[in-house]
C-alpha cells in the first residue's frame, strides 16, 4: 500500500484502463507516467473516500450531486485541451504534448465557484423558422463531450467518452 492506500497493481491496472478509455475516445494521457500514475493515485483515493473519481486537483464536496463536472474525466477537460492542450490536472493533454513536440503550461481553473454552480450562464436563440413540430424523444447532451442522443433517458454509458448516465442533461 502506499500513502494513498492504493496498491501498486491497482494503480497500474487502473492507469492502463484510463489510458485505454482514452485513447479509443481520441485522447491523448500525459506521457510522464510517474506524473500521471500519481494522478491515478490521488482518483484512487478520492474514490475511497467519496465512492468516485473526484479531479485530484481540486476540493471536492464529497456530495456527488455538487461534484458531477469535476468527475474524472470532468466537465471541462475539452475546453481546457481546446484552449491550452491540457487539462486543469493535465492527466489529458493534446497530441502535440504527448508527442513531445510541447510541454504543457499552467491551466486556469474553469470550474465557476460553488456560487454560481448549476445555473445556466448562456440561453440558446435558435431562429424562428416556423413551427417545429414535436419531437417524439427528449435530446440529452453529454456535459462532457457535448454527445446528443434522442431517445426516452440517456444512455447508461456516453459511447464517446465513457462518462455514466448521470453526466447527461436534457438538452431540448
Amino acid at each position: 500500500m502506499t500513502a494513498t492506500g492504493a496498491d501498486e497493481k491497482e494503480v497500474d491496472r487502473v492507469y492502463l484502463i484510463i489510458k485505454k478509455e482514452a485513447e479509443s475516445g481520441g485522447y491523448f494521457l500525459n506521457p510522464d507516467v510517474d506524473f500521471t500514475k500519481n494522478l491515478v493515485r490521488g482518483l484512487l483515493k478520492n474514490e475511497q473516500r467519496y465512492g468516485y473519481r473526484a479531479c485530484p486537483c481540486r476540493l471536492a464536496a464529497g456530495k456527488k450531486e455538487e461534484d458531477l463536472d469535476i468527475i474524472c474525466p470532468c466537465n471541462y477537460r475539452d475546453p481546457d485541451l481546446d484552449e491550452f492542450g491540457a487539462c486543469y490536472c493535465a492527466l489529458y493533454v493534446n497530441e502535440a504534448i504527448a508527442g513531445g513536440k510541447t510541454h504543457a503550461d499552467m491551466v486556469p481553473e474553469r470550474r465557476p465557484p460553488r456560487s454560481e454552480r448549476g445555473k445556466k450562464h448562456t440561453t440558446l436563440q435558435v431562429p424562428s423558422v416556423g413551427p417545429l413540430s414535436p419531437l417524439p424523444f427528449p435530446v440529452w447532451r453529454c456535459t462532457v463531450c457535448g454527445y446528443l442522443c434522442a431517445r426516452e433517458q440517456p444512455p447508461e454509458i456516453c459511447p464517446i467518452c465513457k462518462v455514466k448516465k448521470e453526466r447527461f442533461e436534457r438538452f431540448i
